[in-house]
């Protein structure tokens, strides 16, 4: 298994923004175009960019869709969308369009056995977007949060064919503060699945950290105010995890 560095792109009214713990109101707006932003880390070397729509997460339907799907046709680089998927119509929508993954939130606690159909359904072109709050899952753009512990989801969907899991702690998203690697590594140990961690990665060593838990299934990392705020370049956290 490779370690893949996601740099992330996250959307608000068409612009790159970054929110701070999922909070709506404590907003930076790093760009005015998502394409623009996507082509730079494509040029950087990334092979992925991760793409979340956070209108369409706090909406419920695609509201950002068209830039993604810019991206996904014009750049040579692998996508995968979150935010605002909530139907069959819409992963349709977005993989008939080239996008290569689709992430799953909040339907998956609230519905989990269409989720399980989809998986069934779609495989590994379905990831599953586990935010988590003091160990439970958050909804709906986090503003909500579940009585379900997010590792006993994360079994639950494993079991039902889901190969891939996004595990976010907003208590360090967008903090700088490093990501909650206890969490994570758990995940993927427990769902016997491939876990990208997201939240908190603040510098190289963070990334090399990760990385060692690679052969219990931590897969890679999704890179945002790292980025954002010049902690470290894509090609830098590329060149970091790559295989001597």
């Amino acid at each position: 298994m490779s370690f893949t560095i996601y740099p992330a792109i996250d959307m608000r009214g068409g612009k790159c923004v970054r929110l701070i713990q999922g909070d709506y109101n404590q907003e930076t707006v790093y760009g005015d175009s998502p394409f623009d932003m996507a082509k730079k880390f494509a040029d950087e070397g990334a092979e992925w960019i991760h793409m979340v729509d956070l209108d369409g997460a706090k909406e419920g339907s695609r509201v950002n869709d068209e830039f993604v799907l810019a991206v996904a046709e014009r750049l040579n680089a692998k996508v995968q969308i979150g935010g605002g998927i909530r139907s069959e119509e819409d992963i349709e929508h977005y993989l008939n369009h080239g996008v290569d993954r689709v992430i799953i939130g909040s339907i998956a606690v609230s519905n989990p056995e269409l989720v399980k159909s989809w998986l069934r359904k779609y495989g590994d072109k379905i990831a599953i977007g586990l935010d988590a709050k003091d160990g439970y899952v958050a909804t709906h753009g986090w503003i909500e949060t579940s009585s379900l512990k997010a590792v006993d989801l994360g079994k639950e969907l494993a079991e039902a064919g889901a190969e891939t899991f996004i595990f976010t702690d907003i208590a360090t998203d967008g903090m700088l503060s490093g990501p909650n690697v206890d969490a994570v590594v758990n995940l993927a140990v427990e769902t016997g699945k491939s876990v990208i961690a997201s939240g908190g990665i603040s510098s190289l060593d963070d990334l090399a950290t990760l990385k060692k838990y690679k052969n219990k299934g931590v897969s890679g990392a999704i890179c945002g105010k790292s980025l954002y705020t010049g902690k470290f370049t894509v090609e830098q956290a590329i060149n970091e995890v790559r295989e001597c």
